[in-house]
């Protein structure tokens, strides 16, 4: 499809496949909702700085520790009542956190948050490819742009509503999801559950017992740790205000959704995806590295911020696609398994920088996680006879493509 036709097709979509799309950016939102509050939590709160890094914990481990049900719930009870479970908990959670008077009650509340995020973003995508028109490329263009609109438009609403108080962007989560689900509660048809399909609730952890996948996975949770080291620790040594935080991640976001949605189909379309990772792994490693030297200029973290950015969308997309392509396992089943050992680093890395932060120097997370993508490139580089598949492999149809990329880009 060429990108008029591209273009044409996204516009023309059913309402409940707008309903659907609204829910997307707003549930994306949430990854970098918090980022620019942190430091008005710590000094609200009377919360150190690891304490308030435990948000992200909470969210990212909860939410891949369900991710390895998520198909199995929804293979049962159908796409809508998943999404609407999904929706119900991400408002209810938010609005609890919102309420919060201790730093403890807002991480519990996070947790909830990442369990009804993981029930909605698992269902999604598929959601939308059934029910839009234009074909299934245009599907997948409106969600990767639901998608990037969200890790965009999240940090920049959190300055916004963080610099009034930072309850406000929890409030603000929790209204426009609300919305969603009413939309989605009206306009969202009924499935027929005749032609669901159970899946097995171990099936994602048997899935790690393929060589190729437990290698990706590794190397995944090792890059997402100097991933969230950039996310989550960045706002501290800063020193911006709320709405300075929100603005830096907002070029973050900006970058991140470029790379992924553009740039890197032209890499991957011009050498084998391996290579790609070989190459951009060790210059991730390279911009933590800068970002640890000049920890003390608000205008080298931001330019490190955003190149990082940059490098981040086009591993979150190779990887995912790696992913899909490593195996003959379902799609499905193969992304959940990586997707739940990948949160793994995220939920690690921001207590364990503010950790390092307070026990060595405010530069040392930055060069913890440069060494850690380093490994990671390492085990890309070591492990490229286990992965010659993902390069030589023919693409997906394009639904089984969607749900990796559904649960590969969650994090």
């Amino acid at each position: 499809m060429s990108t008029g036709e591209s273009a044409g097709s996204i516009l023309k979509q059913p309402k409940q496949v707008w309903a659907v799309a609204f829910a997307c950016v707003i549930a994306f939102m949430g990854i970098g909702l918090v980022d620019p509050i942190l430091p008005v939590i710590a000094a609200d709160l009377k919360a150190t700085p690891t304490e308030t890094e435990l948000l992200f914990t909470s969210y990212l481990l909860i939410t891949g520790l369900a991710m390895l049900v998520t198909s199995w719930v929804s293979s049962r009870i159908g796409p809508k009542r998943t999404l609407m479970i999904g929706l119900g908990l991400i408002v209810l959670f938010a609005l609890l956190a919102a309420l919060g008077g201790s730093v403890e009650a807002v991480i519990a509340f996070r947790a909830g948050w990442g369990l009804g995020n993981a029930l909605f973003i698992s269902t999604a995508l598929a959601t939308i490819v059934g029910a839009a028109s234009g074909g299934t490329s245009a599907a997948i263009i409106l969600y990767e742009a639901a998608l990037g609109l969200g890790i965009a438009i999240g940090p920049l609403l959190g300055g916004l509503l963080g610099s009034i108080s930072w309850r406000g962007p929890f409030f603000g989560t929790a209204t426009l999801m609300a919305i969603g689900f009413i939309a989605i509660t009206v306009l969202l048809k009924k499935e027929d559950r005749s032609q669901l399909q159970p899946t097995r609730l171990s099936a994602p952890l048997r899935a790690l017992r393929n060589p190729a996948l437990a290698l990706l996975a590794g190397a995944a949770l090792l890059y997402n740790i100097g991933f969230f080291v950039l996310l989550a620790y960045t706002p501290f040594p800063l020193g911006f205000e709320a709405m300075g935080i929100g603005l830096t991640f907002f070029g973050w976001g900006v970058a991140l959704a470029v790379t992924s949605v553009w740039v890197a189909p032209i890499l991957t379309a011009r050498m084998p995806r391996t290579t790609v990772l070989s190459i951009v792994l060790p210059l991730l490693a390279l911009d933590l590295v800068v970002a640890g030297v000049f920890i003390h200029s608000q205008a080298g973290l931001v330019t490190a911020v955003v190149v990082g950015g940059l490098l981040l969308g086009v591993l979150n997309t190779v990887l995912t696609e790696s992913v899909m392509e490593a195996t003959d396992l379902p799609r499905s089943v193969a992304s959940s398994a990586y997707s739940a050992v990948r949160f793994i680093g995220g939920a690690v890395a921001p207590p364990l920088a503010t950790t390092l932060a307070a026990t060595f120097t405010s530069a040392t997370p930055y060069f913890v996680g440069a060494f850690s993508v380093a490994l990671s490139a390492t085990l890309i580089i070591v492990g490229r006879r286990a992965l010659a598949r993902v390069n030589g492999a023919q693409s997906e149809p394009a639904v089984t493509e969607a749900q990796a990329i559904t649960i590969g880009d969650a994090a």
